[in-house]
């Protein structure tokens, strides 16, 4: 399972980061001297974000009689902001590719939508959503989820992507917008910190500390959310713990990112 997970990770990076050096490209930096991140919870502070609206439906294959294919939506716009919203339909589009190994025939949901009535086995099914994790005037963190289950597997698969928009400047922050220069390693020391701590508390690492680390050892990730308590990093399914243990989320706190984060981007 993890060699079909990776080319997927990576194929869903590249299409972000793409569409985001087209968005960014007319755009400037954030100032140095402001910070973006309230020193806030998130519910105090998600009353000044973009405005969204909820866009939800749920299809069988037109036509279908007995057992049919699904596709369900759940997914938010934003109204005053087009690009977003193409961005994200684009980016839950892409993620149906599973496989990773070449570029869908499609571009939209409703491509996908297309392309999987065509396709799809009796009992296919997919679920795409969308929500936003955090939000404030400056930063929009929004969480994209896919979820499909193949006529004759065990089970669905899913899969995470977080996308984290600069409200101001109108484009797709990537780690090498909010990390100081040359602060990779210092971001992947204290990720593993974070790691460790919570293979502390998972109990079949309890169970089997060795035996798990070389079954799950640890892995970088640049799928990475701002938020009012740090910065959120999630995993796929089977990429640092069994199915079992769904998608692992590690937080790592604002503290320990000193001198790792530019400054704009640790709590005001």
């Amino acid at each position: 399972m993890n060699a079909m997970l990776l080319p997927k990770r990576a194929g869903r990076s590249a299409v972000l980061l793409a569409l985001a050096a087209v968005l960014a490209a007319c755009a400037s930096g954030p100032t140095e001297n402001i910070s973006l991140i309230p020193a806030q919870t998130a519910e105090q502070t998600s009353k000044d974000g973009l405005f969204t609206q909820p866009i939800k439906w749920e299809r069988s294959k037109p036509g279908c009689k007995g057992e049919c294919p699904k596709l369900e939506l759940d997914s938010i716009i934003f109204p005053g902001v087009p690009r977003l919203t193409e961005l994200i339909d684009h980016a839950l589009a892409t993620m149906t590719d599973i496989a990773g190994n070449s570029a869908p025939p499609y571009s939209t949901i409703a491509g996908y939508e297309d392309y999987f009535w065509r396709t799809a086995a009796a009992r296919d099914s997919t679920l795409l959503s969308a929500r936003t994790r955090y939000r404030n005037r400056h930063i929009t963190l929004v969480e994209l989820n896919s979820w499909m289950y193949k006529t004759g597997a065990a089970h669905g698969m899913s899969a995470t992507q977080f996308l984290n928009w600069d409200n101001d400047h109108q484009k797709v922050l990537g780690m090498n917008d909010v990390l100081q220069n040359g602060a990779r390693p210092a971001f992947e020391a204290a990720l593993r910190r974070v790691h460790a701590q919570w293979l502390q508390n998972h109990p079949d690492a309890q169970r089997d500390p060795e035996g798990f680390r070389r079954l799950w050892p640890f892995q970088p990730s640049e799928n990475f959310g701002l938020s009012d308590q740090g910065i959120v990093v999630k995993y796929d399914s089977y990429q640092i713990a069994p199915y079992s243990s769904g998608q692992p989320e590690l937080v790592i706190p604002y503290d320990q990112l000193q001198g790792v984060l530019r400054p704009e981007y640790m709590p005001g």
